[in-house]
């Protein structure tokens, strides 16, 4: 009955990259949602308290009152507002089955390239530059990453970037063994431990 639900091998992997995308583009909307209201809730009223101050480290209001939090003149979380619907969008279509044309799956992954580096800048201001943490803009940062790199295994796969054929091939090979997994993974390992060693105060 599993076989018959997802189809093929190559079907099933598929289905298995939307739906993470799927889920990621979920988690990315209701942060970038909550990170809006926060925000407008700030604005009103200064001194209420935000459900994601947690502490002096993790403080998403210190965070939002920075230039950073507003680089295009307006909350970056209305970034959010607008592309992830867009990514769950993606990835119904995805599941479903439809296979969109090469140019917008390789748009789309030069699209999350960019939303990837702009979640990258902001993380590494927030602990380098502000230091402090907004709890909310980690799980945007976390998910962003694990979306890239579900798309980009998708679009490997399908030939949608226009790689040349030995180094199509080669990626594919990395892909079958699972590597791109395990560097995601150990990346953001190593985000993790970079937080911890920067924010000692956070095992007190």
């Amino acid at each position: 009955m599993f076989a018959k639900l997802f189809g093929g091998s190559s079907d099933r992997s598929d289905k298995y990259i939307f739906m993470t995308m799927l889920v990621c583009g979920v988690l990315g909307l209701a942060a970038a949602m909550a990170l809006s209201i926060e925000r407008y809730i700030q604005l009103t009223t200064p001194d209420a308290p935000l459900l994601c101050d947690f502490n002096a480290i993790f403080n998403c209001g210190t965070v939002m009152q920075t230039w950073q939090a507003k680089v295009f003149g307006f909350p970056n979380s209305f970034i959010g507002l607008a592309a992830y619907p867009v990514v769950i969008t993606l990835a119904v279509v995805g599941l479903t089955g439809v296979k969109l044309p090469r140019w917008f799956m390789f748009t789309a992954q030069i699209c999350f390239a960019l939303g990837l580096i702009f979640s990258y800048w902001l993380f590494f201001q927030s602990v380098f530059v502000i230091q402090v943490l907004c709890p909310l803009c980690l799980v945007v940062t976390t998910v962003t990453t694990i979306m890239f790199e579900a798309l980009l295994r998708y679009n490997i796969r399908n030939n949608n970037l226009f790689l040349p054929h030995k180094i199509s091939k080669q990626a594919n090979k990395w892909l079958d063994k699972d590597y791109d997994k395990m560097l995601i993974g150990a990346w953001l390992a190593l985000m993790a431990a970079l937080v911890l060693v920067q924010f000692p105060g956070i095992y007190s």
